[in-house]
Parts: structure tokens; sequence; C-alpha cells
């Protein structure tokens, strides 16, 4: 049987993960992107948003852990743009 996460630890799970995209190795010499640190970048973010996405409809949930959730959520698109979109 499947072991029960809390709330809380899926939101460090989740920053963790997001931790973890940021600090894949990035070639800037590179003409155009490495399809496998796009493909890793958006797993890992992906995992991130799968952890935490269903903690704000939660009735365990309180107001403070909707808050953070909904601050993953932003870290998680600043982190896509930053990471994803470099000029």
């Amino acid at each position: 049987m499947t072991k029960l996460i809390t709330n809380q630890e899926r939101i460090l799970k989740a920053k963790d993960l997001i931790q973890q995209a940021r600090e894949l190795p990035f070639d800037p010499k590179a003409v155009f992107m490495d399809i496998g640190y796009v493909a890793k970048v958006k797993d890992l973010l992906r995992q991130a948003k799968d952890l935490v996405k269903f903690i704000p409809f939660s009735p365990s949930a309180d107001s403070e852990t909707k808050q953070t959730t909904k601050e993953i959520f932003k870290q998680i698109e600043e982190t896509e743009k930053d990471l994803l979109h470099r000029a």
C-alpha cells in the first residue's frame, strides 16, 4: 500500500524539485537549447506541480498552506520562464 504524505511534505518535495531544475547544467554557448535539458526541466516542474495541485481543494489544508501552494505555482511558472525562455 502506498504511504500517504502530508501537505507539508508535498510542499517541501515540490520546492526541492524546483531547486533541482534550477541546478541543472546549461551550456549558454549552445546555439539551440538542448532537448534533453528542456525535457528534464519540464519533467521536474511537472512533478512539482503534480505534488501540490490538489492541496488547495483539500479540506484539511489551512489557509496558510493554501497560500504557500499558490506561491509554489508562481515559483514553477517563474522557473520555467527563467530556464526555458533564455535569449
